[in-house]
Order: C-alpha cells, then structure tokens, then sequence
C-alpha cells in the first residue's frame, strides 16, 4: 500500500504546555484511520500540523511529492450579511472549476442548494456542503476534522457511509476526527486513541478492549462502541427519514 501521510515523532507545545508529544501515524491509501480523543487531546492540533497548518517543535510530516489532500474543517463562520453562495464558497479552493464544484455538490446531495446562501444552511447541509469541497480535486488524502458536527443521528449515519463510498470511489486515504463512539469504530479500519500522546492503536475490535481506551472513555465504551445500524431505508440531506413506497419510514 502508499503511504499518503506520515508523521513521526511530532511534538507541538503552546506557551508551557505540551498539546501533542511524540505522535508518530501512517495513512495508507485505501483505509480510514480515525482519531479519537477527550476533548483537549491534541486532535485538531495534530491534523494542523499534518495539514501544514501549524509547525511541529520536534519530529517529522512527509508526504509524497504531487499528494492531493481535500480538508474539511471542524467547523466554518460565514458572516449572513456576506453574499456568499453555496458554489462559490466551494469554488474558493483553489484550481477547482464550476464543473468540478457542481460534480461534487451533486455527489455529496447538495446540487440542488448550489444557488443557496452559504450562511443560511442547516447543520447537515453545511457538512455536505463542507465535503464537497474537500473532494472537489478528487483528493489522494481526505482529513476530516469532527465531519458529523451538529448533525442528528440520522443524518451522522448517513454521512459515514458517504465517506466510505468516497473512499472507495477515489482510492484515497481518510484521516478522521471524532467524538462519536458508537458510530465511528464501525466506520474505520483503524483507530488512535490521542491524549496528546498515543494511548493505544490498532482496529477497532481489538481496541474496544484495550485498557488504555476504556479507562480514556469508560467502563461501558465497549459496549456500544461497535455500532450496528438496520438500514432499510434512505435519508434527506437534513437527516430525516424518507418514506419508502409503502408510506412507512424506516426505523434508524
């Protein structure tokens, strides 16, 4: 497998504290390998520094030369008075043309809100629309930081298995960030536990057991950690359920 990103040994401190310490990953593509965390771990700073965001104090990010990475962000403040549309903020990546822009609102369900004011959206819109600039450059490497934020259950379902399709559709790696236990671990292939140093490592099976993790998360985090969902049915891009032909929603 290519190894899209790796991180070796990387340490950042702010001011006297020490955020991320000596954190070495690889993302392969192909797979999903998922950060998770308390807040304060150190998640959103690692990704920066991945990302070239931020610079490492110590340690190590290489990636290969031509690597095209599409980064969604944990959240974006847009200012309602600011006339700002739903294609063109996707359109403000660089290189990305109104062919691509419309493409992947499309892919990701918002093709019909492309004319929309981009403040205006709701909170599953805004991630949608959020990944479909991300993936406006068919990325090699997605990162995603918290891609389900603000989202319902419903719609939260819904968009890890978006993810996994566009894994598969683009052969790209995805690095990911988040909070949601008892969806994430049946959305990866690997998962890190970070507080601000890597507790334990590995996939998530193995993991839901590991120590390290249940005493980050608790006692009662293997028990919905591997996360089953009957899905006989089908999702607007707000979440909600959409009925089938005999008039019945299905159960989430």
């Amino acid at each position: 497998m290519t190894v899209l990103l790796r991180l070796q040994n990387v340490s950042k401190r702010f001011a006297d504290q020490t955020v991320v310490d000596r954190v070495s990953l690889e993302v392969e593509r192909g797979e999903v390998v998922s950060l998770m965390g308390p807040n304060g771990a150190g998640k959103s700073t690692l990704l920066k520094i991945a990302l070239g965001l931020e610079s490492a104090d110590t340690g190590s990010v290489t990636s290969p030369t031509g690597t095209v990475i599409g980064y969604m962000p944990q959240k974006v403040v847009i200012d309602p008075l600011f006339p700002l549309t739903v294609e063109r903020f996707i359109r403000l990546r660089p290189g990305v043309s109104r062919q691509a822009a419309l493409a992947a609102a499309d892919r990701v369900g918002v093709g019909g809100l492309l004319h929309h004011p981009a403040a205006r959206l709701s909170g599953g819109e805004t991630q949608r629309v959020l990944l479909a600039r991300a993936i406006a450059r068919r990325p090699d490497l997605l990162v995603l930081d918290e891609p389900v934020q603000g989202v319902d259950v419903n719609g939260q379902v819904e968009l890890y298995r978006l993810i996994a399709a566009l894994k598969k559709e683009f052969d790209c790696g995805v690095l990911m960030v988040s909070h949601d236990l008892h969806l994430v671990m049946a959305a990866t292939d690997r998962v890190i536990c970070l507080n601000r140093h890597v507790c334990c490592s590995g996939e998530p099976h193995s993991i839901a057991a590991d120590p390290a993790y249940q005493a980050m998360f608790g006692d009662g985090s293997a028990q919905f950690a591997l996360y089953a969902h009957a899905h006989d049915h089908s999702h607007a891009v707000g979440g909600d359920i959409i009925q089938d032909g005999s008039g019945r929603g299905g159960s989430a």
